[in-house]
């Protein structure tokens, strides 16, 4: 019994087949080692129908599967289970076909058991698939053309006809007779014989393919002059089982021949001879042919004229050409036909009236023979709506680059700019409490505050006004490493969480003689580029070094040998061709792809650069990233000296019972918060970025809410800590506040219960309400 077992065993494994057992009554589902490898599980993986079958089915078989099993549970029914249906396989994901047959055992009125198989028919299934969308394609082409297709059934004399027998010859399918004897009977009476010969012997020869011209009846009682190209499909064993061909209508042509044979009667012997050879293309061209002489006037003209210019060709025959110019394109219409008159003619392009109105451009192409021209028009007035549809398109899409990137530039501005009127703002509110309650001894405190951001957002100012307008460059000596610190905040907040940026400075790095805001405006405007190369997050490196060229050095880049420094800014992105670099500098040329640049202009920042005596360098290699360096002469004195900015000094703590933590960048909100809190009678801690305050969080220290900006450095901004606290601290309240609109702190979600939003600048009576109204609920 063991050995039949196994040989049996065997035979199942040999043929691919698996093999699966399920319990009804326990759930118990056991599957063999075929079965578990179809679903893409492991041999120790569990199983159970639930969990390991359904959710291994694809989801648009699951419901129709589970139906099924259903179906063959039931002890009313036959208890067959034969389905196909798809699988992902639970580890890998690949997407199977399986056919699955199985009977279920029934005692008692239950089923007890059911026992099945199944088999791999991707191969099946895929082929299938690849004959249906064959046929679909078959159907759309027959659809597409203008030729009245046919397709003859010989075994069941069973004739299908496209839509162009309706088109084409006015026949509605639905009353036509699909057989070959309506076919048949629709020929001319004089050609009928001959065509039915040619189908018989098609039939009883061995060729697959044939051509003939006959007279085909149309609806209306009129004939058409057609050719009926015809292909065989044969059985394995040469016997005829299908005709396919078209019926192409050659009505037009056949006119156009006559007329143009009588038109060659006109014409010199070499003109006739170049009309036979072009009599060959005439009537099936796309494109208008022409004929004219040495005056414009046409003298013949092919049948694509009625289709392209709504005009007949005998109207136009013998007349010029230049009453059918657009007024505008007369000169170069005229320079053109002179020209053509004693060479080729390169493609030249005018507009031609429409019968029915309007104008379309023709792309021409001519050559002369003897006293005569012979030119080929090609119909371009889709590409040149398209063109110019595109050009205004990628107009528009670089004036969108340009304000995106000048509102994102603009938002991280107003953002800071909100901090230090929180600053300011709160500062003078806590010196009139002070005041008024004659706590004199504090008020320098808040003043200090005050005066410092009002500095810095001055110092703000000025620099965005620098960024929104072209000034001529006012050279000081600058201490470039001093202004790259005073620019980092900015630029992190500009280029966003995504991208890491880090700072290289020199240490002995020279003195440069330079407009500071100009050249702040330059390296703002590089990182906002190297950001929009790396759509997918990155690097970005700041780098101040001091370089020295000698002749040969300084000649590759264009300037006097001597001492220069050098800023320059790497970014981890897409690279730039060599051809795109060379580029790069041109006026609004952008190196990022359509859809990412931002016109910014690196042509303005070589400008500044030239100007200031130095030079701009690109150095890119495709996939690796780009850096673009910055050289400015070395001047030999000290910088000039900045203003230094107020260091606020730590508001005076006090024990009481509940506790909040401060979490905020700019150092003068936490201490306004501070304040307010301690005047609350709470316990306040302070942090500076996300991940300080997290770490907080994360302690056993009594923490009632949470009061945080938004935009924070270092990765985390604040919602993003906020949600990770609620993990390990459920019920936290959090104060979120933050000098952007509210959706930055909302997203696309929702605000959660014992969360609210206080946008910058605020009042301290408002923020004092609002954290007595979160603690109170």
């Amino acid at each position: 019994m063991a050995v039949s077992e196994e040989r049996q065993r065997l035979a199942v494994e040999a043929t691919g087949i698996g093999i699966f057992d399920f319990i009804p009554g326990t759930g118990a589902l056991n599957w063999d080692g075929r079965v578990r490898e179809l679903f893409g599980i492991g041999p120790d993986d569990p199983v159970s129908y639930e969990a390991t079958f359904l959710r291994g089915l694809h989801p648009d078989d699951r419901e129709r599967a589970d139906a099924a099993v259903l179906s063959a549970l039931d002890p009313t029914g036959p208890g067959v289970f034969d389905i196909e249906y798809r699988v992902r396989g639970i580890r890998d994901g690949q997407e199977r076909w399986l056919a699955a047959r199985g009977q279920s055992m029934v005692e008692d009125g239950v089923a007890v058991r059911f026992v099945g198989s199944v088999r791999d028919v991707t191969a099946r299934k895929e082929a299938e698939l690849a004959v249906r969308a064959t046929e679909e394609r078959y159907r759309l082409v027959t659809r597409a053309t203008n030729d009245a297709i046919w397709d003859w059934d010989l075994v069941r004399n069973h004739v299908l006809w496209n839509e162009s027998l309706h088109s084409a010859y006015g026949y509605d399918l639905a009353q036509v007779e699909p057989t070959g004897e309506w076919w048949i009977a629709h020929v001319h009476a004089e050609d009928r014989a001959r065509v039915e010969g040619d189908i018989r012997s098609a039939i009883a020869g061995t060729d697959t393919e044939w051509q003939h011209e006959y007279r085909f009846l149309r609806a209306d009682g009129s004939y058409a002059d057609v050719l009926d190209r015809g292909y065989m499909v044969r059985g394995e064993h040469g016997e005829p089982l299908r005709m396919i061909g078209a019926m192409l209508d050659l009505t037009e042509r056949k006119r156009d021949e006559r007329r143009l044979s009588a038109m060659n009667a006109l014409l010199e012997q070499r003109v006739e001879e170049r009309t036979r050879e072009r009599d060959r293309t005439w009537s099936v061209s796309q494109d208008l042919m022409v004929v004219i002489d040495a005056k414009g006037t046409f003298r013949a003209v092919s049948p694509a004229v009625t289709k392209i210019l709504g005009f007949a060709p005998e109207e136009m025959i013998g007349g010029s050409v230049f009453d059918f110019i657009h007024p505008d394109d007369l000169p170069p219409t005229r320079a053109a036909l002179e020209e053509a008159t004693e060479r080729d003619l390169p493609v030249f392009e005018n507009r031609y009236r429409h019968r029915a109105g309007g104008h379309r451009w023709m792309s021409w192409v001519a050559a002369p023979e003897g006293d005569l021209i012979y030119a080929t028009g090609r119909h371009v007035t889709a590409e040149k709506e398209q063109a110019e549809a595109l050009r205004a398109a990628e107009e528009a899409l670089r004036q969108s680059q340009k304000m995106e990137a000048v509102g994102q530039l603009t938002g991280g501005i107003a953002h800071d700019f909100n901090n230090l009127l929180t600053g300011i703002s709160g500062s003078l509110e806590l010196l009139q409490s002070r005041i008024g309650q004659g706590r004199l001894a504090e008020i320098d405190r808040y003043v200090d505050a005050a005066q410092g951001a009002a500095r810095r957002a001055a110092a703000l100012t000025h620099r965005l006004l620098a960024f929104s307008r072209r000034q001529t460059l006012d050279p000081k000596p600058a201490d470039v490493n001093r202004l790259v610190a005073g620019m980092e905040e900015l630029i992190r907040r500009t280029i966003g969480p995504a991208i890491t940026l880090e700072v290289a400075a020199d240490d002995a790095l020279w003195t440069a003689r330079v407009d500071t805001g100009q050249l702040e405006n330059a390296l703002l405007n590089l990182c906002i580029n190297a950001r929009d190369a790396m759509p997918d997050g990155g690097r970005i490196t700041i780098e101040t070094a001091n370089v020295w060229f000698d002749p040969r050095g300084a000649g590759e880049r264009d300037l006097e040998p001597g001492p220069y420094l050098s800023l320059s800014v790497t970014d981890t992105g897409t690279g730039m061709t060599p051809e795109i670099a060379a580029k790069a500098f041109e006026p609004f040329f952008t190196t990022k792809p359509m859809g990412q640049g931002t016109g910014l202009g690196l042509s303005m920042i070589y400008g500044f650069a030239r100007q200031s005596g130095g030079q701009a360098r690109i150095y890119s290699e495709v996939g690796e990233g780009t850096t673009l360096s910055l050289y400015l002469p070395r001047h030999h004195g000290p910088e000039e000296a900045y203003g230094p900015a107020p260091d606020p000094s730590a508001a005076p703590r006090a024990e009481r019972g509940q506790t909040v933590l401060v979490v905020d960048d700019e150092p003068t909100v936490r201490m306004l918060v501070t304040e307010v809190l301690e005047d609350l009678g709470y316990t306040a801690i302070e942090a500076a970025d996300g991940a300080a305050g997290l770490n907080l969080l994360r302690t056993d220290a009594r923490i009632d809410l949470l009061v945080t900006d938004v935009g924070l450095p270092g990765g985390m901004n604040g919602r993003q800590m906020a949600d990770a606290a609620r993990v390990t601290r459920p019920e936290l309240k959090v104060l979120f506040i933050t000098g952007y609109a509210e959706t930055a702190v909302v997203g696309n979600g929702h605000l959660e219960p014992g969360m609210e939003v206080l946008t910058k600048p605020f009042v301290v009576e408002a923020l004092a309400a609002r954290i007595r109204d979160l603690l109170a609920g």
